[in-house]
């Protein structure tokens, strides 16, 4: 298992802590910002995130801002995400087990890192049952099918391009 991991400036912390935690059991990820306290727009991280996902070269998401519920609906604008803002173990397991999310959102300001970390592994431990709850998973990809907008070709603002600061970035643009 491979994983994304991502936040806002809010996160940070907290998934600095969460790095340490798959580092201590060996499980591979990458962090796709941000990497600095520096405000930012945590809806780009979450689409970076999604984007790594949907590529298949990372098996699961984790993403961090203040309350998870940003990063949360900002990652399930994507088609084939199932994003769950979770703030205690029983529903991130649940997340996994009956609606095969491929997305765990936390947030730093509702959860301390132990508890983000029990969240976290019991996330990671859980398994798609699938069966039964297959049936209810079809149901949301045809809902998510039947609104989704065609792709119209239009001009990207520039504040949606701009890279992510990172540590050793000049915040003068220097």
């Amino acid at each position: 298992m491979k994983i994304a991991i991502g936040s806002d400036h809010a996160g940070l912390a907290l998934k600095e802590a969460l790095k340490a935690y798959l580092d201590s059991r060996m499980i591979p990820y990458e962090d796709f910002g941000t990497h600095t306290q520096e405000s930012c727009d945590y809806p780009r991280i979450a689409e970076i995130v999604c984007k790594a996902i949907l590529s298949s070269e990372f098996d699961r998401g984790i993403l961090i801002c203040g309350t998870g519920i940003g990063m949360s609906i900002a990652a399930n604008k994507i088609p084939n995400i199932r994003a769950a803002a979770c703030s205690e173990p029983y529903s991130a397991i649940l997340s996994k087990r009956h609606n095969n999310s491929n997305v765990l959102c936390m947030g730093a300001r509702v959860v301390a890192s132990g508890l983000a970390t029990l969240i976290t592994e019991g996330w990671l431990n859980a398994s798609y049952e699938g069966e039964r709850h297959q049936r209810r998973v079809d149901m949301l990809t045809r809902i998510e099918q039947r609104y989704a907008i065609p792709v119209i070709p239009h001009p990207v603002k520039e504040e949606d391009t701009n890279p992510l600061p990172t540590a050793n970035s000049d915040p003068e643009g220097n």
